[in-house]
């Protein structure tokens, strides 16, 4: 395993600047308002050849009680505990503040190894808070510009040590999605490892309950929650072993209406969470009962079936809903006549409060993914064509008819299939959605996406667009200055 380097410091030191720094990439949401990150993000840093997992903290404040300053303080100092090794920034421009020399105590008492950085380090403005930053009792600080790259050195030295005493942790691959497959693959699902984890997003409005159903899910309060509308702000990620499978979680903001999303913030939010989406493999869109099934609600989903995504559906806060049955029968009708084209998707109530229900989401998640690896042979597809051609045949557009010769799947991860016809071109859509749901049906694949290619087969008449080599008789006959009789 690798050591885990926790960023930790007051608002607006530039935390989440130097993390998209050491990952290389802008994951954690940067502004020049302070309090923009409230969760702990992670992600696989580098420095040159020093490979490490990275902890992006809310900014330490000094409130203690159940506000969301407290909760997040909390949460940071959770992530303290976790981590190998502290990195504690204070800002060289504002000076050592007394909330630093009390943050310094604290992370003294709570984690063995801190290392000390002035960021916003550049220019001599700098150099007497450099000074100062000694009587924090942490050692030599480093001097550091988060945003232009310097100091990078210098911490890559003082990581070193660390990093020998550690095996370096593999980074995480993205899921195996559009896998090639053939005749010769073996008919079963791809399992979960530690290593390639099954990849979930939670997804939903704000203030579902996504946050609370994860922490419900790992059995600890990792992630940020609370009575108030969009606390999470950044796509978390978590690894457990659920129900003896190793998955990732992904926490996700919660998705508005574009026209709602106004504040920058916010914005970066909504295509942090799109990206998770990607990211994931199975998608759980989280509904609130007492609203479900809004239009945001709907292009989520939607989202998640066109990324080609296996898709649950969780109906959450079931612990509050008086008429159970009837208002379960509602659920049913509305997902059909609104999400047609994930018909047989699962869909599961939940607590995410209580923890009733979870277990049976787990077994959806599970089945879901089953589907998404599917695979059928070829020969069990022709068999089918067959009948389905026999059945309804398709149609024949100007005269035009269309055939449909042979078929194959190609991929998994969603299941793809490819139909070798005459006039691809000319084939109306509707007769497409009668193989899809066909294939739903007989190879027993409700609610996951399905691909359906159509390919020219190339026309197998030798003798089109080719002039007859031999004489009609009738041309013959005319030469000869017969006459019909």
């Amino acid at each position: 395993m690798s050591f885990t380097l926790a960023i930790v410091g007051r608002p607006n030191v530039g935390k989440s600047t130097l993390f998209n720094r050491l990952v290389g990439k802008k994951l954690a949401l940067v502004d020049d308002q302070p309090g923009v990150t409230r969760d702990l993000r992670e992600g696989e840093g580098r420095i040159a050849d020093l490979r490490f997992t990275v902890l992006d903290s809310a900014g330490l404040e000094e409130a203690t009680d159940d506000s969301l300053q407290g909760r997040m303080r909390r949460l940071t100092e959770r992530a303290v505990e976790m981590a190998d090794v502290c990195l504690f920034m204070i800002d060289a421009r504002a000076g050592v503040l007394p909330a630093d020399m009390v943050f310094a105590e604290i992370l003294r008492k709570k984690n063995a190894n801190v290392i000390l950085a002035a960021n916003k380090g550049e220019g001599k403005a700098a150099d007497a808070t450099i000074l100062e930053a000694y009587s924090l009792g942490l050692g030599e600080p480093i001097r550091m510009s988060a945003e232009h790259g310097e100091g990078m050195g210098e911490l890559m030295d003082m990581l070193r040590p660390i990093y020998n005493d550690h095996e370096e942790r593999a980074a995480a691959d993205a899921p195996d999605v559009d896998v090639l497959v053939g005749d010769d693959d073996e008919d079963a699902p791809r399992i979960p490892t530690q290593t390639k984890p099954l990849q979930i997003a939670v997804v939903g409005r704000p203030n579902a309950g996504k946050s609370t159903l994860i922490n419900q899910i790992i059995g600890e309060e990792r992630l940020l929650t609370g009575p108030e509308a969009g606390i999470t702000r950044d796509a978390i990620s978590v690894q457990q072993d659920w129900g003896g499978v190793p998955m990732r979680i992904f926490d996700t903001a919660g998705m508005r209406r574009k026209a709602k999303v106004q504040e920058k913030i916010e914005k970066l939010s909504v295509s942090d969470g799109l990206r998770a989406v990607k990211f994931a493999e199975v998608v759980v869109v989280l509904l609130d009962v007492e609203i479900p099934f809004e239009q945001q609600d709907l292009r989520i989903a939607d989202l998640a079936e066109r990324e080609g995504r296996a898709v649950v559906i969780a109906v959450n806060k079931w612990d509050i809903e008086d008429e159970k049955q009837t208002k379960l029968k509602e659920l049913r009708q509305s997902f059909e006549r609104l999400l047609p084209q994930l018909r047989g998707a699962p869909l599961v109530t939940v607590s995410a409060k209580t923890g009733k229900g979870v277990d049976k989401l787990q077994q959806a998640i599970m089945r879901a993914h089953e589907v998404w690896n599917r695979r059928v042979s070829t020969a069990n597809l022709n068999r089918w064509l067959v009948g389905m051609l026999e059945q309804h045949p398709p149609p024949a557009p100007g005269g035009k008819r269309i055939k449909m010769r042979y078929m194959t799947q190609v991929k998994t991860r969603p299941p793809a299939f490819v139909v070798m016809t005459s006039h691809p071109d000319m084939m109306p859509e509707s007769y497409k959605r009668y193989l899809v749901n066909g294939l739903r049906v007989d190879f027993d694949m409700p609610g996951t996406p399905i691909r359906l290619f159509l390919r020219d087969q190339g026309d197998k008449n030798p003798y089109k667009d080719k002039k007859s080599s031999q004489p009609s008789r009738l041309s013959k006959h005319l030469k000869k200055g017969g006459s019909d009789r």
